[in-house]
């Protein structure tokens, strides 16, 4: 049997213009990502692409998970050897387990849109 569908989430955006934000604005990058996040994005040729997906991740969750206050903290994308998971704390976490649900995404990008899909199962 299958396991219940509570909610998905897909959330895209445009590469540059998170690179620009974060170029403007330096101590952004604390409110939206992990010490994580950061560092798996640094080790990447363009960091931009990878937070950017990071990021469609993040609201993506929380659309599926029908939040309307949320801290980006909330939702850490976690690299795996396979496909990316992730972490639920405070806010997120709660809404999760009122849920029932874990969710599970899916990240893409190009050269200029990063793309994330959540379901909540």
């Amino acid at each position: 049997m299958e396991p219940p569908l509570a909610g998905v989430g897909l959330d895209l955006l445009d590469i540059a213009r998170l690179e620009r934000a974060l170029e403007r604005r330096p101590r952004l990058a604390r409110r939206l990502f992990t010490d994580a996040e950061l560092a798996y994005a640094d080790g990447r040729a363009r960091p931009g692409q990878h937070l950017a997906a990071r990021f469609c991740a993040k609201e993506a969750v929380a659309k599926a998970l029908g939040l309307e206050v949320w801290s980006f903290a909330d939702v850490e994308v976690l690299a795996t050897s396979t496909a990316p998971e992730v972490r639920l704390s405070g806010g997120a976490a709660r809404r999760a387990a009122e849920l029932g649900v874990q969710p599970r995404i899916s990240l893409t990008h190009t050269e200029t849109t990063a793309g994330a899909v959540a379901v909540a199962l």
